[in-house]
């Protein structure tokens, strides 16, 4: 009996022992945290880094593309960090583990921490890398916002959310302005710390969408995220990440305000050469046309960079319409030259000649192309049956009219006459030459808009 109660007594005794041991951690309370904070940063210098190479992962929330000016080849950015050259709203968080912020392994604090998640403190308390985006253009500076709190976890994680407005240099391509497609780099470098001390690596998902807010000029086709070749200054290696982010330009505001105006006085040009000398226009008309295009090719030259990189396939097509409003004006000149000539200014045999035989069927004069001979038949019955009425034609008549008729297979025209053929004549080309100019350029523009380069 006295044995029972001896072996019953040491059971009671372990069992306050292993309750003592397991017991339930202190409730969270402010003074906790405080008494927590107290024992981390006591002996906590900022400037140390945690360990001899940190590894920083980096990951990039994308929330919206404020602006790309394709002139001044940058892209801004807004979000939780500061870039500089396009304007996007971002997100980039940056993640560390310092293992002298840890608290979940009681054993190294003086009492037990775990019903604490989460301290909160500045990067003024909190060591934090040096990062700087490398290709800003407002100015390079380490990434820093006292204002941001660091989230640090129970076991030695450090995230930090740096938010702001960046602006980064974007190489833009022009070739097919405007339906072109747009890749900018959002380039991120560790500064002062070599990659043997810093090593920056991509989380899962490195880019974030789901927040995006879409513009109004852009399109988001793509944000990929790349690992670079490490960056060598002074012969010592940074660590860099980039992240691409690809932007296709919308169409309906360009399609309406530049393409179709710029296609519609582009066959204006040609129509000079409809109006009749008489009206007295025709230079007027040319002179305006060609002054309009010298303008809008103005405002085309204003909205893309001055660089020699690329060629706008529009520029080149408005220079080209360009060039035929200069030669319009000096056809012009010259229809009006023929058409103020008297008759009494001899037409050459030859010019005659080259006329009957080339220019009227191209320009289709009167609707007939082979109109004189035509006349001639006709005239020749008609003067047949006029003999046969009684009325003398002579064969001195006969032949004079052959000769004049068909004298070196050529017609007689006036000056007058052959300005309206040249009229007309002009007239074809251009119409020609616009619609192939004009439909190569569509052809072209369309294709690079349907496949854009993402080399």
């Amino acid at each position: 009996m006295l044995e029972m109660d001896i072996h019953t007594f040491i059971i009671f005794i372990l069992l306050g022992v292993v309750q003592t041991t397991i017991a339930t951690p202190p409730v969270y309370s402010i003074a906790l945290e405080e008494s927590l904070r107290t024992e981390l940063f006591t002996s906590y210098t900022a400037q140390q880094r945690p360990d001899k190479k940190v590894r920083v992962g980096i990951r990039f929330h994308l929330l919206t593309v404020n602006d790309l000016n394709i002139k001044d080849q940058t892209l801004s950015l807004s979000g939780y960090l500061t870039i500089v050259s396009l304007y996007f709203h971002c997100i980039i968080c940056i993640r560390l583990v310092d293992s002298r912020l840890q608290w979940s392994n009681t054993s190294s604090t003086s009492q037990d921490y775990t019903s604490i998640n989460f301290l909160f403190a500045t990067e003024e308390h909190v060591w934090r890398p040096a990062i700087i985006i490398e290709n800003g253009v407002d100015g390079i500076s380490v990434i820093s916002d006292t204002s941001v709190p660091m989230r640090i976890a129970h076991d030695g994680r450090v995230i930090w959310n740096p938010a702001g407005v960046y602006k980064v240099n974007c190489e833009s391509d022009t070739k097919y302005y405007p339906m072109d497609t747009q890749g900018c780099y959002l380039k991120v470098s560790a500064w002062a710390y070599t990659q043997a001390e810093i090593e920056l690596y991509f989380k899962v998902e490195p880019v974030d969408t789901s927040f995006y807010a879409e513009n109004g000029e852009w399109d988001l086709l793509s944000a990929e995220s790349f690992k670079a070749e490490a960056q060598t200054r002074d012969g010592d290696s940074f660590s860099s990440v980039f992240f691409l982010i690809r932007l296709q330009r919308r169409l309906l505001f360009h399609v309406v305000n530049t393409l179709f105006p710029v296609a519609l006085m582009a066959i204006l040009i040609a129509f000079v050469f409809k109006l009749p000398v008489d009206s007295g226009e025709k230079i007027g008309f040319s002179l305006t046309v060609l002054l309009s295009y010298a303008v809008y090719l103005t405002l085309i030259s204003d909205n893309i960079p001055s660089t020699s990189n690329t060629v706008c396939y529009l520029s080149l097509y408005l220079a080209f319409i360009l060039l035929l409003a200069t030669i319009a004006v000096i056809l012009t000149t010259f229809v009006i030259n023929l058409h103020m000539r008297t008759d009494d200014e001899r037409m050459s045999n030859s010019l005659k000649k080259f006329t009957s035989n080339y220019l009227i069927k191209f320009a289709c004069w009167k609707n007939k192309c082979c109109h004189r001979k035509n006349t001639v038949h006709h005239e020749r019955s008609d003067l047949q049956i006029y003999n046969i009425k009684g009325t003398h034609l002579s064969e001195n008549n006969n032949s004079h009219y052959n000769e004049t008729e068909h004298k070196e297979g050529s017609i007689d025209l006036t000056w007058k006459e052959l300005s309206e053929i040249m009229d007309k004549v002009f007239y074809n080309i251009y119409m020609i030459l616009i619609a192939i100019s004009t439909f190569v350029l569509f052809v072209v523009i369309i294709f690079g808009y349907n496949n854009p380069d993402t080399s």
